[in-house]
């Protein structure tokens, strides 16, 4: 294999498993409603473990930043949805980009807030995950987003009240704290498909793994 059908290959791979820059959600490749399973979220979210120094050739994490990322993480647990600023929402993803995640495909019906009844199994099976002890206890980001029909405001609401719709559902049926489930909206401002803005694949919601459950409130 070619060095550049190397790189190629390693990219495509790292694209399912990160959100991109300044957590660009919409380049990761979805998981389909009907296809996820609790293991593979389980999988997809568990807490990256560190190298050994023997093995890790890159650069070390500073530990304050940690400590203050901690910190924020902290200052988001069990607010509302709408409280958020701007300028904490980009906070959010800025963090986010590097954690674990999946992009599953929770899609809603046309202007409303509603999930789709072909999403329910893959909104059973992502409660069926957060309380696996693999991952109970940590801090998750629900991140709601919707096409782009209608104004920016409109949007913005919209996918706030579904990112709240996911966490009511996760609260009420699985009972996850709600403190454990930061709910943020980005409107129309990160389409999966910007080449088909209207599509319904951008409406969607996804999950973040935001902090290791060892420094998660239990």
């Amino acid at each position: 294999m070619s060095k550049i059908s190397g790189r190629r290959s390693l990219t495509a791979i790292l694209s399912l498993l990160t959100l991109g820059a300044a957590l660009s959600f919409g380049l990761g490749k979805a998981v389909a409603a009907d296809d996820v399973t609790e293991d593979q979220i389980v999988r997809a979210l568990a807490p990256k473990k560190p190298l050994t120094r023997g093995l890790s050739s890159g650069p070390q994490a500073d530990p304050a930043a940690i400590a203050a990322e901690g910190r924020f993480v902290q200052t988001i647990r069990g607010r509302a949805t709408r409280s958020l600023s701007s300028s904490e929402r980009e906070e959010i993803a800025t963090i986010a980009k590097d954690k674990p995640n999946i992009d599953l495909e929770i899609n809603f019906d046309y202007n409303s807030a509603d999930i789709s009844k072909k999403s329910l199994p893959s909104v059973q099976a992502l409660g069926k995950a957060l309380t696996n002890p693999d991952l109970k206890g940590s801090t998750f980001v629900v991140a709601g987003h919707t096409d782009a029909v209608g104004s920016d405001p409109y949007n913005q609401d919209l996918s706030e009240r579904r990112a709240d719709s996911v966490k009511r559902y996760l609260v009420e049926k699985y009972g996850i704290p709600g403190a454990d489930l930061v709910t943020v909206g980005y409107g129309e401002t990160k389409l999966k498909d910007p080449k088909n803005p209207t599509s319904e694949v951008n409406r969607r919601v996804q999950v973040v793994n935001m902090a290791n459950k060892t420094t998660a409130s239990k």
